[in-house]
């Protein structure tokens, strides 16, 4: 049929490589056969040998060349063992094709676009611990173990007592100075108000912001007030995990069985989605490290049918990231930018993050924030420690411009 069409083409325009392309991927051969048929049906030879339908991998034996590495050579012995047991059904297979013949049937599905995810038996990386500074210095300073970060605005309410400084505590954010508070600000405020309209919607929302910021801590604060009802998983993305990597991390975040499931990826998937139909909340931090393809993995789960869950996406940069994947990118409920502290509410947020600011000059404060932290929190809070390292030795120091700049010296060299 190929070639008798190539032919009545070829009585009103001369046929091209391109015919014989497009000729060649409708019969499932290559191009040079259909040249050969075309040299045939010019001499009114159309009679073919009688071929065997061309041979193609389903998903069953796509799943296990991915558990197999990739190895081809594997997957033929597979399904010749399959064979002789009588077997070759499960796979869904009618036939053993040849090594060569395997070869290029994956080749070619490769560049149609397939993907085949890879396995590989679970190794540490696939099982980050925390690392004991994966907060900088003092994002905001003060940890309820027990019922998470509290929110404290009560210039005189006493700080509660916090864990050990040495101690990570639930969402990384750890006490870095005697007597510091968690201050809800007009940013964190903001973010609990878009997180909780995102979770009302069971959406996808992106935290985005320069570093610094506090993205992390107010989305620590929105899933403090959510209720102890709706579960939380929270997990951190590694730097280029690979699927299975992150597949892992999903896995351990929702309480799954990962070490068993980290070289399934049709196990692992299924469990994902299953675990996902219950509505809750999943926190990925530093999405900005996460590839294309791995965001996509997770647009998959969401897009999956009964999915009830909320995904936060947070990270400095994770809005360029995202934007890279369209498919995700158009899923996106809410985009949510943590602006810079804002300047004139300064000194009423310091002096409820700490009582060294209490007596600073509103002034002093503004001109530091021009010249240093540039409305960034941490940097304040970097400054903060300082600042009662240096009243820890001088009690009664006053709280100057001069004894600010002193305390900022340490900050480094690159201000």
């Amino acid at each position: 049929m190929a070639v008798r069409r190539l032919l009545d083409a070829e009585r009103t325009n001369p046929l091209t490589t391109l015919h014989v392309r497009i000729a060649a991927e409708m019969a499932g051969v290559t191009e040079r056969t259909v040249w050969r048929w075309l040299a045939q049906g010019r001499e009114g030879r159309f009679a073919a040998p009688p071929r065997r339908g061309s041979f193609r991998l389903s998903d069953t034996l796509w799943q296990v060349l991915a558990e197999a590495g990739g190895n081809v050579a594997q997957l033929h012995r597979t399904m010749t063992k399959a064979k002789e047991a009588g077997d070759l059904d499960q796979l869904d297979a009618d036939r053993v094709p040849s090594v060569p013949t395997l070869y290029r049937v994956v080749k070619h599905d490769l560049r149609q676009g397939r993907i085949l995810q890879i396995a590989r038996p679970a190794g540490p990386e696939d099982h980050p611990q925390p690392s004991p500074y994966d907060r900088a210095l003092a994002d905001l300073a003060l940890t309820d173990a027990a019922s998470g970060p509290p929110v404290l605005d009560d210039p005189d309410a006493e700080p509660a007592a916090g864990p050990d400084p040495d101690t990570p505590a639930p969402g990384g954010v750890r006490l870095h100075t005697p007597q510091a508070r968690l201050v809800s600000t007009r940013q964190a405020a903001d973010v609990v108000d878009a997180i909780g309209h995102t979770i009302r919607a069971r959406g996808i929302i992106c935290v985005y912001g320069d570093p610094g910021r506090g993205k992390t801590v107010a989305v620590e604060q929105a899933l403090h007030l959510i209720g102890r009802d709706t579960p939380v998983w929270r997990t951190v993305a590694q730097v280029a995990p690979g699927i299975s990597g992150l597949r892992a991390l999903l896995c351990q975040s929702l309480h799954l069985p990962s070490p068993s499931l980290a070289h399934r990826p049709g196990a692992a998937g299924q469990a994902l989605t299953a675990a996902l139909t219950q509505p809750g909340v999943l926190f990925l931090d530093d999405a900005q490290r996460l590839t294309p393809p791995l965001l996509d993995y997770l647009r998959q789960l969401w897009d999956a049918p009964g999915c009830s869950a909320t995904l936060i996406l947070c990270g400095a940069g994770s809005e360029r990231t995202i934007a890279r994947v369209p498919e995700l990118r158009s899923r996106i409920l809410t985009w949510h930018h943590v602006d810079r502290l804002d300047r004139d509410q300064l000194p009423h947020t310091l002096s409820l993050f700490h009582p060294v600011w209490a007596q600073a000059q509103a002034s002093d404060l503004t001109r530091a924030d021009e010249q240093i932290a540039h409305g960034n929190f941490r940097t304040w809070a970097k400054i903060t420690s300082h600042l009662h390292a240096l009243r820890h030795r001088r009690p009664h120091t006053p709280v100057t411009s001069e004894l600010i700049t002193q305390a900022s010296t340490r900050l480094g060299p690159h201000l």
